[in-house]
């Protein structure tokens, strides 16, 4: 590519757009989070309460909840089976917080029922870890090495392994808050004009995922582009 004798690399703006769509999903999920947090629920439950009725109503006694620190740190924990809730939604009564509380709810229910997609995103979480903290020092041994092919490429297919993984995320944490939504009007957690917040809250929460998957496809999409016309060259 011609640009690169004038030291531009033209592939930086695959990187680019990724980092926006990145800062916008960030920058959205805080806004509705923070708007959304102000309002307390009708029901005057906590989000860690929220969670629990959930978790009861759905036949499950054996997930643990504790309060854990940080904003929006909320996460489930296969491993061991602990629904972790930050300090902004473990006591607090607004809606957002109820939303994220039984999104968490949400995977605790996909462990207990089998649901394929989170178990192939736990069966893969090792090795995408593995994959990408490995991927960029094969890549750069490769071209300290004369431009190696072979590690180039294996350490292309090595970030792939990162990038399956979040590809598999997006159905989780969709049907997570799918779940979410469904449970929080049947056990009437939240009202009819409640949930129409929640949903948002949840939705834009969902952007980010959907952000980190573009943006680790894109990068993939760089190396490929990027290594492979130097190969040519």
């Amino acid at each position: 590519m011609p640009f690169y004798y004038y030291g531009f690399d033209p592939t930086y703006f695959l990187v680019l757009i990724g980092l926006v769509l990145s800062l916008m999903a960030s920058a959205k999920v805080k806004s509705t989070y923070a708007k959304y947090s102000r309002e307390a629920s009708l029901s005057g439950m906590t989000g860690a309460q929220a969670a629990h009725r959930i978790l009861t109503m759905s036949g499950i006694y054996d997930v643990t909840i504790r309060q854990v620190p940080g904003n929006l740190t909320d996460h489930y924990d296969p491993r061991n089976k602990t629904l972790n809730l930050s300090d902004a939604v473990y006591g607090n009564f607004s809606v957002a917080a109820i939303g994220v509380a039984a999104h968490e709810a949400g995977h605790a229910i996909q462990h207990d029922r089998g649901y394929a997609p989170l178990k192939l995103r736990s069966m893969i979480a090792p090795v995408a870890s593995f994959g990408a903290n490995i991927s960029w020092p094969l890549i750069l041994i490769g071209l300290l090495f004369g431009g190696s092919g072979t590690l180039i490429k294996l350490g292309i297919i090595m970030f792939s392994l990162a990038v399956a993984f979040q590809l598999i995320t997006l159905p989780v944490e969709y049907n997570a808050s799918k779940r979410a939504i469904n449970l929080l009007e049947e056990t009437g957690i939240l009202y009819a004009d409640e949930l129409p917040k929640t949903k948002k809250v949840l939705n834009a929460a969902a952007l980010t995922y959907v952000a980190a998957a573009a943006s680790s496809v894109l990068q993939l999409l760089r190396l490929v582009l990027l290594f492979g016309n130097r190969r040519r060259d």
